[in-house]
């Protein structure tokens, strides 16, 4: 009879993950940052790169670091709000890709002055162009302006900026390949891949809701809870076979219940189940940080976090207020977005897997995510200070075009 054999380190190397998770999370929350940054630096801790107590192996969960993604993506699905999107649609759905746009562009015409390959510039500038829609979520909630037109701009680009990250998880492999005509090899890829997501699309939109209704009706929260984790990487895993990114599923999943009250009980289930994944997720990442690497590939390091605080501030600045919102509104809106997070991840591992970039700029992009984010906590805060010094919002702001 077959039997398995425990693997005491796997218990062990997940003892101190959580471990690395709970003390950096508390660590980080005293000083009231966020807890990302104290899960990547408790898996920095604990990483076979650094003395102390190590993790044995790191490919072991690579598969869980995997479910963290989809439980995420799929959060953000359900909370991806049509209504919200429309009341500053213009400045989301044309302003956004702009700046994507110009964003890519600079980093790609940086790449060319300090040597790099226009891959490596491409793949940069997709990493530094997507900010963290939770960091900043969770920014804008803890200073109670999640609802103001400042927080309602800044989230409507990152979730802009969301999907745009699914179009280059789909894209970028195709510039990975080899021989001529990667425009056209990637237009065909993004169209095809546009193509199959319509049968995936209503299956989330019109079959899941509705049996989500119906078990509902079991009044049963444990089978309830275990339907809502079935469709959710069961989607993930149909949209992988079909050729797209588990993200994209699990978004979709998301997407087909964001609209109804009455299922969002899925959503509420899944969350301490998602936190505990996505600790691990971030504390995985923080294994993969091998300082050495890092201090040797400091003036990419530099370069980069010049393209998040710098390029991506004086950019959003601009975008916002051509779409005639106060100055006020964009240099808040431009702050908020100077970081980047768990999505710029996904896609400079999507273009390593395609041998696009070397090892350095995945573990340089992880250290310059964790540095941004940082150093985010403090630009938002000392932009706010400045602009009720020397620009104080009016009492009323006149209605933007764009908001209904």
């Amino acid at each position: 009879m077959f039997r398995m054999e425990p693997n005491p380190l796997l218990f062990r190397d997940l003892t101190y993950i959580f471990l690395a998770a709970v003390i950096g999370g508390l660590v980080v929350w005293r000083f009231r940052l966020p807890l990302i940054l104290g899960f990547v630096l408790g898996g920095i801790v604990i990483s076979p790169f650094t003395p102390g107590p190590h993790i044995s192996d790191l490919h072991s969960f690579e598969v869980f670091a995997e479910v963290g993604v989809v439980l995420l993506m799929f959060s953000i699905g359900v909370e991806f709000s049509i209504s919200d999107l429309m009341r500053v649609k213009w400045v989301a759905l044309v302003g956004a890709p702009i700046g994507i746009l110009l964003m890519l562009g600079i980093a790609i015409g940086v790449g060319k002055l300090a040597g790099w390959s226009i891959a490596q510039g491409l793949v940069i500038g997709a990493a530094v162009s997507v900010a963290s829609t939770m960091v900043l979520a969770r920014l804008l909630a803890d200073s109670g302006k999640l609802n103001e037109t400042y927080g309602r701009v800044t989230i409507a680009i990152t979730l802009v900026e969301d999907l745009a990250v699914i179009c280059m998880t789909v894209v970028l492999p195709v510039f990975g390949g080899s021989g001529e005509g990667g425009l056209a090899k990637a237009a065909w890829t993004l169209g095809k891949a546009l193509l199959l997501l319509v049968p995936l699309a209503f299956l989330a939109i019109k079959v899941i809701p509705r049996l989500l209704r119906r078990v509902k009706l079991t009044c049963n929260p444990e089978l309830f809870l275990l339907v809502a984790i079935a469709i959710c990487l069961g989607t993930a895993a149909l949209a992988q076979a079909v050729g797209f990114s588990v993200a994209l599923g699990a978004f979709l999943a998301g997407l087909s219940i964001s609209g109804s009250e009455d299922l969002h009980d899925a959503h509420i289930q899944l969350v301490p189940l998602r936190d505990a994944f996505v600790a691990l997720f971030f504390v995985s990442l923080g294994t993969l940080i091998d300082p050495k690497v890092i201090f040797n590939s400091l003036p990419l390091l530099a370069v980069m976090l010049l393209l998040i605080v710098v390029g991506k501030f004086l950019i959003w600045t601009i975008v916002v207020w051509v779409f005639r919102y106060p100055i006020r509104t964009a240099i808040a809106v431009a702050s908020g977005l100077t970081q980047i997070g768990e999505l710029s991840f996904v896609v400079v591992q999507v273009a390593r897997s395609a041998g696009m970039v070397a090892e350095n700029v995945f573990s340089t992009v992880i250290a310059a995510s964790l540095i941004s984010i940082l150093l985010n906590v403090f630009i938002v805060r000392g932009t706010f200070a400045w602009l009720d010094r020397r620009l104080p919002a009016p009492n009323r702001l006149p209605r933007q075009r764009g908001e209904e």
